[in-house]
């Protein structure tokens, strides 16, 4: 409609113009002046085009993201799969939201069509994917809560990230959960009684009855009930394991990031590569990139 104005009002023009300059020729000399001013005014219409287009690209990529939830694997609270995820209770406080673990209530019942999983260092951006989600509009309470849970196991994304930014000195990009395998993320995996809130489908799931203690990413423990959310054990729950292939009948050493962990005797305290943030937004494809800082709200 805007363009269609802006039309009418410069065509307007040109018919003043070339009629003030039919006094000075005849016909033909009128038919040449509006065919000059069209066509400035085409060249005038494309660049404006052009303007509008970048304009509308650019409130497409405006929106907000919101910090649902931080995990750091050293600060002495064991975020596994059964603590905060289902309940969506607060945890931890907005001050040291982004170096301590941490869950806000408010923004794990918010809609959302887009998840962000960051690692940070103090808050500064390493590496960043940016998911869209199958299901529009769902919070992570909904994702998280008991009835996703039983039978659990759903590849939440499709195609992939549709952001993926790493700094270009990001250590640790080798065996990290999250950026170092591809495909998409996959929330609440169940299997036998073990479970893992969020790993990515280019790592290793585990069958459904398969106990190998095998699938790797955040939010994890190796005796529970994964279906309706018990701890069977204070043994094995951790914040953060590795990319590995350690099933439990070979391999006794599960490497983990941090000490935030249970004391399960596979268990084993590894370095911590940051701090993982979880954030969500109804209305952005784009995330800020790598050496950004990050706060609890982030207007694009």
């Amino acid at each position: 409609m805007m363009r269609f104005l802006i039309f009418v009002t410069s065509l307007v023009g040109v018919l003043y113009a070339a009629k003030s300059k039919k006094s000075k020729g005849g016909t033909k000399q009128l038919l040449q002046a509006i065919k000059d001013e069209l066509s400035e005014l085409k060249e005038g219409q494309e660049v404006l085009g052009e303007k509008i287009e970048s304009l509308e690209k650019n409130l497409e990529k405006a929106g907000t993201w919101r910090l649902g939830m931080n995990i750091n694997p050293a600060d002495g609270h064991i975020f596994g799969y059964t603590v905060g995820w289902a309940t969506g209770i607060d945890i931890g406080s907005d001050d040291e939201a982004l170096t301590k673990d941490y869950l806000s209530a408010n923004v794990w019942v918010t809609p959302a069509n887009y998840i962000a999983i960051v690692r940070h260092q103090r808050g500064v951006v390493d590496a960043v994917k940016v998911f869209k989600f199958k299901v529009p509009g769902e919070s992570l309470s909904t994702r998280f809560g008991l009835k996703n849970m039983n039978p659990g196991r759903q590849i939440v994304t499709q195609g992939g990230p549709i952001q993926e930014s790493n700094a270009d000195d990001a250590d640790n990009l080798g065996d990290d959960p999250i950026f170092s395998v591809g495909g998409d993320l996959a929330f609440n995996w169940a299997y036998s009684n073990n479970g893992c809130r969020i790993a990515l489908t280019g790592g290793h799931l585990s069958g459904a009855g398969v106990n190998d203690d095998n699938t790797h990413g955040l939010g994890n423990d190796f005796t529970i009930n994964p279906l309706t959310n018990t701890i069977l054990s204070k043994d094995w729950p951790h914040d953060i394991s590795n990319i590995q292939d350690c099933p439990v009948q070979t391999c006794k050493d599960v490497r983990l990031q941090g000490t935030d962990h249970g004391a399960g005797p596979h268990l084993k305290s590894g370095p911590v590569y940051g701090n993982y943030a979880i954030y969500v937004s109804f209305d952005s494809e784009k995330f800020p990139l790598p050496g950004d800082k990050l706060s609890l709200k982030i207007d694009m």
